[in-house]
């Protein structure tokens, strides 16, 4: 019953207002209804929960207002937003408006299909967007398209990109644009920037008419210190912890919330289910979720307090983030929670039950930065750091994870995906073509970050659109159809998507070729027999007649080739249907022989299983000589 309900007592019609404000001296409702004066609309303290509540005649939809809350502070007076307030003034105003929620839904058949499917098991590729920065009217100046303007738009350009999932960055209400969301005021109230909590509403619903998912991205770590917000809120460190080495962020300038509290992490957890029962999310993609397990984050020795026990552990925080998702999969069991985790933290997407934290998915941050850094390195030195494209294997399989490549990678000075590669200009495209080959052909579900699946030269900048008129040159249009084809593979292979969790849906054929920079590896599905094979080239030298181990089949074909002309590449010897030889390599008892492109990757699958494949000496003799290009 918190925030601002339209209400109808004994026949009058008004609305009904409730806020949470235990150690203040008064609480009163002001707003354009009574000119704003402090003392005409006083709110009674319900009993000892500090619950403040009011009903105020003739306060109708589309009305606005605030909270006046008097501490007992000498001189203590603020204005305050409403904490459960679901919309609000367009920014730089803050006041909270009354409105009614109600919307018609028309994905009763999307909601319905969800809860016949496991999540882990399906094939999960997220397209990251930010809202404000996606697609603007360049008629009108660059202005932001609202949501329902946007609706559309997405919904056909992640259809044909072939993703099954959009996560958007945070919706909720924030007072400065340049956060990107992440300072949030408005926990429940959707940004008044892009329209009404409808229009968000018709956003996500056009999305799951179109069989796209929808992941928000949500902020339980810390919320800005803005006067109108959470902070300080009834004249005492309420929803904060009053000692700054707990409840302030030295990184973000933010306060951090007091899990210890129990009506915090009421609020909190509420929170989550909200946008998954208000807005029909799919997930919630949960961010900084480090800062909220370690006392120590980005402090030094001084600036933090152990726990009981003398650790860096936030017990508190650890308490929160496994209610919430306990509460979240008892009551949406077809949702999906994820963490973006850069620490070893274990058991972070693991059962309550079983000691975990509860999530469904972990980000693979270490796969990131190990990825990353290698893609920067000239071919010729990639030999001597084989292990940054090998490592991850060694715990893949310890948590569900989501292979990420988001926002955060190409900003603040990081350069776009594409200017991150090395080499020159067409080594770069060959590089992020591979680069995008090995994130889909890995263990664990994908996220690509809006702009990086074209070719974005540009640094990501919130103010203006992305670069779409690159589209019109070939070599950026060849990458979009790079991402297209590894979308439709990754979605319609079961081996590519079945068991990315399990560690038997993956298998090494050859990890240990660091002299040539090639690795190449199994993945499998429920059916063992149809496996997919991927085998990548990281160096800019093409490998000719390069043999590889197969399990038994008559023949393997080429499904998907990096290097292909279609894909901006040079066309470098693709291999077609290739001829399967009963010798025994890589612990397999057959073997093929591939042209593995330069800086380039490849996909194959079995033709059909056989065990009777010719040997080596017959092959020969009945397979024509290699046609030089």
């Amino acid at each position: 019953m918190f925030g601002a309900r339209p209400h109808l007592v004994d026949g009058v019609e008004g609305t009904y207002f409730a806020v949470w404000a235990p150690n203040a001296l008064s609480v009163s409702v002001v707003g354009d209804f009574n000119a704003w004066h402090r003392t005409r609309h006083p709110m009674k303290r319900h009993g000892g929960a500090g619950i403040w509540e009011a009903f105020i005649p003739g306060v109708h939809h589309g009305d606005t207002y605030k909270y006046h809350v008097a501490g007992r502070t000498r001189g203590y007076r603020v204005d305050k937003a409403d904490p459960y307030g679901v919309w609000s003034e367009v920014a730089p105003k803050t006041a909270s408006i009354v409105w009614d929620l109600a919307y018609e839904w028309n994905d009763a058949g999307w909601m319905a299909a969800r809860k016949t499917q496991r999540v882990l098991e399906r094939p999960m590729s997220t397209y990251e967007v930010h809202l404000g920065s996606w697609m603007r009217v360049p008629e009108e100046k660059g202005r932001m398209m609202t949501y329902r303007e946007i609706a559309p738009r997405l919904a056909d350009y992640v259809e044909k990109m072939g993703f099954t999932h959009v996560e958007l960055m945070p919706v909720m209400e924030h007072p400065f644009y340049g956060s990107w969301g992440y300072q949030v005021t408005g926990y429940f109230a959707a940004t008044s920037r892009y329209g009404t909590p409808q229009d968000l509403m018709f956003l996500v619903d056009t999305l799951h008419q179109r069989g796209i998912g929808v992941i928000f991205d949500w902020v339980p770590s810390h919320f800005p210190t803005d006067a109108h917000g959470l902070s300080y809120f009834d004249g005492t460190h309420l929803y904060e912890h009053e000692d700054p080495r707990k409840g302030y962020h030295p990184d973000w300038g933010s306060n951090v919330f007091n899990y210890g509290r129990y009506e915090v992490q009421n609020f909190l957890r509420s929170n989550a289910q909200f946008w998954l029962e208000t807005y029909h999310a799919d997930g919630l993609r949960v961010d900084a979720v480090a800062s909220m397990l370690h006392l120590d984050f980005s402090r030094k020795e001084g600036e933090w307090i152990p726990n009981k026990y003398g650790g860096n552990e936030n017990l508190d925080a650890v308490d929160f983030l496994r209610r919430l998702n306990e509460g979240v999969y008892r009551d949406h069991p077809d949702a999906v929670t994820v963490a973006e985790d850069s620490t070893a933290w274990p058991l972070v997407s693991r059962p309550v039950y079983l000691g975990g934290l509860g999530f469904g998915m972990k980000w693979d941050m270490g796969w990131m930065h190990d990825t990353l850094a290698y893609f920067k390195l000239d071919g010729i030195h990639r030999r001597y750091h084989h292990q940054k494209v090998t490592f991850r294997m060694m715990y893949a399989f310890s948590e569900n994870y989501v292979l990420a490549i988001s926002h955060d990678e190409v900003v603040h000075l990081k350069s776009s995906l594409l200017h991150k590669m090395a080499g020159d200009p067409w080594q770069q495209r060959a590089n992020l073509r591979l680069l995008l080959g090995w994130m889909y052909g890995q263990p664990g579900k994908k996220l690509l970050f809006m702009g990086c699946e074209f070719g974005q030269r540009a640094e990501w900048n919130h103010d203006v659109s992305l670069d779409w008129h690159l589209l019109q040159f070939a070599e950026h249009a060849g990458l979009q159809r790079w991402v297209i084809a590894l979308n439709t593979l990754y979605r319609d292979e079961p081996a590519m998507h079945e068991r990315d969790t399990q560690s038997d849906g993956f298998a090494w054929v050859d990890c240990s070729d660091a002299e040539q920079s090639v690795v190449s590896f199994l993945r499998y599905g429920v059916d063992r027999d149809r496996p997919v094979l991927a085998v990548y080239n990281f160096t800019p030298v093409p490998r000719r007649n390069y043999r590889i181990g197969v399990p038994a089949s008559e023949s393997w074909e080429e499904v998907l080739n990096s290097d292909a002309p279609e894909y901006g590449g040079s066309g470098w010897n693709a291999n077609g249907t290739v001829a399967t030889v009963r010798e025994e390599r890589h612990g397999h008892p057959c073997s093929i022989s591939l042209t593995v492109p330069p800086l380039g990757m490849l996909f194959l699958r079995p033709t059909a299983p056989r065990h009777d494949a010719p040997t080596m000496e017959s092959a020969l003799d009945a397979t024509p000589p290699e046609t030089a290009r």
